[in-house]
């Protein structure tokens, strides 16, 4: 599909969103270790899992909203509601405010407007694009992304630490010009008012529609290998959830200066918070050039041994970051940390739907997503266990966390390869016999 084929609403968003996407990655990573300087690292991770409940809750009616009220203006509203909560993030750290908990419920505040904008923002891509070029201009919006991901930390890892009053207006303005250009140049694209009456009912209250959610996790309940396949989703999830929060801390605390580039008078020195900002970079463009190759060259191989094995790799990785202070070895931690990551990017959906009734398909995909809500929810506990336990036996908790993913999806698949011989064993005997 070229460019020129594009739907307008597509072409705005694109340029806009990452902008907006490059200064949120100048600061997001780097929250983490701005609340543990300012508040102690006990008062940040509490306050950080409140954050990410605020952002689970605002998940659940995220896509109702933007089936019964329009994709436009649950965009239009989140946008604005975003360029608002700037103002604040950029009073609390302004010369003459400097608060800690303004600059938390900003934050906050921000993920749930963020929660609200996404699902229509996907919404809208589905109503616009046809079916065939979806994968495309789906893959187009994941890598604009991660060219943000690319630049933003890097950046960031200069501006945060020594001009944030200055890059929060940046991102203040960039976000009002956002909601302009939204509210100027999109269109609706919500289905006819019958249609979404249909799939959300005309009385139903948000609530109603949170409750249905919430009820149809209910299929974990009944089915084991779905319920193992969660579990150790959530555990591994703990590891690889730490990337913007317990690396980040470890690497500004325990990470001393050190020469990136050195050649006759010139040298190149990183401190520890340039070197994460590296280290997240290093992540987003290995996941930019390399998640396509990844998937097709996974696809040789058995789902369980791709699972397993990304486990592991997760843990390893967690041994390696937590054992040495050394950039160049955190780098090569982090390409192994991402060749975890990008080993599974391809194969989860297709493994969900096999896991799933195809009556129920909706619902199984809408309880996978636990993996990632209840595991982000958990993961900031990892900044006070730093404090009780210290770096490197919570990067070794982390590691038997993801031995423990392993071997939970050493069991599940294996009993899942039982289930499948027996029900074909079961459809051979009742095939009609010929003669």
């Amino acid at each position: 599909m070229k460019w020129k084929d594009w739907d307008t609403n597509i072409k705005v968003r694109l340029i806009g969103e990452f902008f907006v996407s490059l200064l949120f990655w100048m600061f997001f990573p780097f929250m983490a270790i701005y609340f543990s300087d300012e508040l102690g690292k006990e008062s940040a991770g509490i306050l950080l899992v409140l954050s990410q409940v605020v952002g689970v809750f605002a998940n659940l009616v995220g896509g109702y909203c933007a089936d019964k009220y329009g994709r436009k203006k649950m965009m239009v509203i989140s946008a604005w509601g975003q360029a608002i909560t700037f103002i604040f993030f950029v009073l609390a750290n302004s010369p003459w405010l400097d608060s800690p908990i303004l600059t938390f419920i900003a934050f906050s505040t921000l993920g749930l407007f963020g929660s609200l904008y996404w699902p229509a923002s996907h919404a809208m891509i589905a109503d616009v694009v046809e079916e065939k070029h979806r994968t495309e201009v789906f893959a187009v919006f994941y890598t604009s992304m991660n060219i943000s991901v690319v630049f933003g930390p890097v950046l960031g890892s200069i501006f945060f630490f020594s001009y944030r009053f200055e890059l929060l207006i940046a991102c203040l303005i960039v976000s009002v010009i956002l909601a302009i250009v939204l509210a100027k140049y999109i269109r609706e694209t919500v289905p006819v008012k019958k249609e979404v009456l249909e799939q959300v009912g005309p009385d139903k209250k948000w609530y109603e529609a949170v409750w249905e959610q919430l009820k149809d996790y209910r299929v974990i309940a009944s089915d084991k290998l779905f319920l193992l396949f969660i579990f150790a989703g959530i555990l591994v999830a703990q590891t690889f959830m730490q990337m913007d929060l317990l690396l980040a801390i470890y690497t500004t605390e325990k990470v001393p200066d050190q020469s990136l580039f050195s050649f006759g008078s010139w040298d190149i020195s990183l401190t520890g918070e340039k070197v994460f900002g590296y280290l997240i970079s290093l992540n987003g463009l290995m996941v930019a050039l390399c998640t396509v190759w990844m998937a097709r060259w996974m696809n040789r191989f058995r789902e369980g041994r791709v699972f397993i094995t990304s486990a592991l790799l997760y843990g390893v990785s967690m041994l390696v970051f937590g054992s040495t202070t050394m950039m160049w070895i955190l780098f090569a931690a982090m390409v192994i940390f991402t060749i975890a990551e990008l080993m599974v990017v391809g194969i989860q959906e297709s493994f969900i739907s096999k896991l799933a009734p195809e009556n129920m398909r909706g619902q199984y995909f809408a309880a996978a997503g636990l993996r990632f809500t209840i595991g982000r929810t958990i993961a900031p506990i990892s900044i006070p266990l730093t404090m009780w336990i210290g770096f490197e036996n919570t990067f070794n908790l982390l590691f038997l966390l993801a031995v423990m993913s392993a071997g939970i999806y050493f069991i599940m698949f294996r009993a899942f390869e039982k289930k499948t011989k027996s029900n074909s064993k079961s459809e051979n005997k009742t095939e009609p016999v010929l003669s």
